[in-house]
């Protein structure tokens, strides 16, 4: 089938392509100055003490929360609040950690978790809430910082589909202890394979270095409150103080990182311009109703929701789109409690979960690019007046 409108597009320039070729000549491939320098560039460009870098979006978020369990911030069996729409990988590390989830249904205009439904789900055993800004729409960070105030919650955020989402003048996956990023393939930045979590938190960050690659000691700062290097070199080399894994990213990651960030800022701006579009033209579509916008989206997709429940109407749009080369998608994961692997996880649903439902069973998301997409969205408004 011709692919006429493409979930994502391809981001990368010579700068790419040049960057990738340098390490090759360097014959250094695995975790090194590459990628401590794409560290450094986005601390600063997100306005984060620490930023640490993996091997994926998924790692990243892996990486966070198995640090928080390893430094005691948390503890195996605390309860976490999750909304009910996600990604996998935003559950998967807190089973693997064992910490007990409890899903709490979404606002449906706004896609991130419904806070007025919140309240009702903390019990004594609640420690955190894992807020996700979903299809590159923050939460609400006034209101979901003072719900986490009054409750004694720490607040973690996974931001992978977000990158670039801005709340009151912040950068999202700022707001939390930490804040993951994905560089995957059809996200706002293109490392093949990446991620990225930042933190203002020290010792998380040391953690985070050790749990990252296995554990050890290697590349932890001289004089980390984890492990003071004082001993012999031989046995320094090979010496573990955290359970580990090896999430590490590769030098060719770090330097396609590093030249996709100098052009995040313009790929973001032509997101939102390509929303502006969107939004007058397919978004005028009486049908259907878009995502709400929460302070700055980095528009990540567009959401398309329909105004009437009708399942059997959506998986008609759905199956002509396709027919018309239009690759589309469900809203991420749907209602996750509806997932077949959800029965194999520690977890609970929080009351009902309507605003789940009703995505799950009437919406649809297409692409956003970092390229001017008018033709695009022309193409996808003349296919939607076709279906009765």
């Amino acid at each position: 089938m011709n692919i006429r409108y493409p979930l994502s597009n391809d981001t990368w320039g010579k700068e790419e392509h040049e960057a990738l070729e340098r390490v090759i000549a360097s014959g250094r491939f695995t975790m090194g100055e590459q990628v401590r320098e794409a560290e450094q560039a986005a601390a600063t460009y997100f306005g984060s003490r620490f930023a640490v870098m993996s091997s994926s979006g998924s790692a990243a978020n892996l990486l966070a929360v198995a640090s928080m369990v390893y430094s005691g911030k948390l503890t195996r069996g605390d309860e976490i609040l999750v909304p009910a729409v996600s990604w996998s990988t935003t559950y998967f590390p807190l089973e693997q950690m064992g910490l007990k989830m409890r899903l709490v249904d979404i606002d449906p205009e706004t896609l991130n978790m419904d806070l007025s439904k919140a309240s009702d789900a903390v019990t004594e055993r609640t420690k955190a809430v894992f807020a996700v800004n979903l299809l590159g729409n923050p939460n609400d960070f006034s209101k979901l910082l003072d719900f986490c105030h009054k409750r004694g919650l720490l607040l973690m955020e996974d931001n992978c589909e977000s990158m670039g989402a801005e709340f009151e003048g912040k950068k999202a996956g700022t707001f939390g202890i930490f804040g993951t990023l994905s560089t995957f393939y059809s996200h706002h930045l293109c490392t093949m394979e990446g991620g990225l979590t930042l933190t203002d938190d020290e010792e998380l960050y040391h953690y985070m270095l050790s749990v990252r690659a296995h554990g050890w000691t290697r590349n932890l700062p001289e004089h980390s409150s984890l492990h003071i290097k004082n001993r012999d070199p031989f046995y320094e080399s090979f010496c573990f103080v955290t359970p580990g894994f090896n999430l590490r990213p590769l030098e060719m990651e770090g330097a396609l990182g590093r030249e996709q960030l100098k052009k995040l800022s313009g790929f973001l701006r032509q997101r939102r311009e390509n929303a502006a579009y969107f939004q007058n033209t397919v978004g005028q579509d009486q049908r259907f109703y878009m995502q709400r916008e929460t302070g700055s989206s980095s528009w990540f997709g567009f959401a398309l929701i329909l105004r009437e429940a009708d399942t059997a109407r959506r998986d008609r749009i759905a199956a002509h789109l396709r027919a018309s080369g239009i690759e589309i998608r469900p809203i991420v994961a749907g209602n996750f409690a509806r997932q077949p692997v959800f029965p194999r996880l520690n977890a609970a649903v929080a009351g009902c979960l309507d605003g789940a439902d009703y995505i799950h069973d009437n919406g649809f998301f297409v692409g956003n690019h970092s390229m001017d997409m008018r033709s695009h969205i022309d193409y996808l408004r003349e296919a939607l007046q076709e279906i009765d």
